[in-house]
């Protein structure tokens, strides 16, 4: 869910109907301004605040980010913090980790927002800071971390609780052959990858496999979700309106997105996820963004997800 244009009421009153629907992840997202991208004009709310609520107003579904954007805040902190809304969720959180790609809201509130070099130089600097502090002592012990990289460091810290199950899964976001996919590889429990077509999904996924191979790694011990913008209607008009809809929401985006969005009807949705899971996804995240079809929704959890998880079991 995009925590935008909703009342904190109206969140948490889908988010609780989700929950109670069956569906197995809710997320945030991690953005200061609205996406797609408007100039800060559209109600939004914070993601670990959001999250936090998210995680006591739940009791079934796994909860995530996918992904945090590293620049937003220390690793240290985000660990903590991330461990906290573990705690309230009772052990289902697991956290996300990306290079960001919203400069607009950066620029507005005072980060810097480097180029996409350095953004992936801190990202592997803080998810290897990150996967050390929330690694569990051994033999009760308590962990220490020392860090010193160069953009974070970390002097003989300890997180203390550790998270629920010992280890949190963290998860790398993004699509980069070279360095995403390889930090995916050698630090990540699963991958996650947005707005693109079932064909590329699977030939990224390739991608992860060899990185796997050649650190070692049993490819099928990484996760992999793909994040598609809910798109879909009802029936036949609702779709038809819908993707006009979108086409005027996102402008000159719209030809990027939409061949990682769930267009059409129940049925047409259900073949494109379909195509996914052929593709090698475990996971399919919609992103709901406000105002979205009701309707369609509640056509997704009663037609849709029985029918792709029949098609799965």
């Amino acid at each position: 869910m995009g925590q935008q244009n909703m009342s904190v009421d109206e969140m948490r009153g889908i988010w609780r109907y989700l929950d109670d629907a069956g569906i197995d992840w809710l997320s945030a997202w991690d953005h200061l301004y609205e996406a797609p991208p408007a100039g800060g004009v559209q109600p939004h709310f914070e993601a670990v605040a959001t999250l936090a609520a998210l995680a006591c107003d739940t009791t079934n579904a796994r909860l995530g980010c996918l992904v945090f954007y590293v620049g937003y805040r220390n690793p240290g902190l985000l660990a903590r913090a991330a461990v906290t809304i573990d705690h309230l969720s009772g052990g289902r959180f697991e956290l996300g980790l990306g290079g960001g790609w919203h400069e607009w809201e950066a620029e507005a509130f005072g980060y810097d927002f480097p180029g996409v070099g350095t953004r992936l130089d801190m990202l592997e600097e803080a998810t290897e800071l990150i996967t050390s502090l929330l690694t569990p002592g051994e033999n009760g012990e308590i962990r220490r971390t020392d860090f010193s990289g160069e953009h974070y460091r970390a002097v003989n810290a300890s997180m203390l609780p550790e998270p629920v199950g010992g280890n949190l899964p963290i998860w790398i976001g993004g699509v980069g052959e070279k360095r995403t996919l390889r930090m995916a590889a050698k630090y990540a429990d699963g991958w996650n990858a947005a707005y693109i077509d079932a064909g590329e999904f699977g030939r990224l996924g390739g991608v992860l496999d060899d990185w796997c191979e050649k650190g070692e790694r049993e490819p099928s011990s990484i996760e992999r979700s793909i994040n598609l913008v809910f798109a879909m209607g009802s029936d036949a008009a609702g779709a038809k309106r819908i993707e006009s809809e979108m086409r005027t929401q996102w402008g000159d985006m719209f030809e990027r997105v939409s061949g990682g969005a769930l267009l059409g009807t129940p049925d047409q949705a259900t073949e494109q996820i379909m195509a996914y899971a052929e593709q090698g996804a475990d996971m399919v995240n919609i992103a709901l963004r406000a105002p979205f079809d009701e309707e369609a929704l509640q056509a997704y959890v009663d037609v849709v997800m029985p029918a792709v998880r029949a098609a799965t079991s």
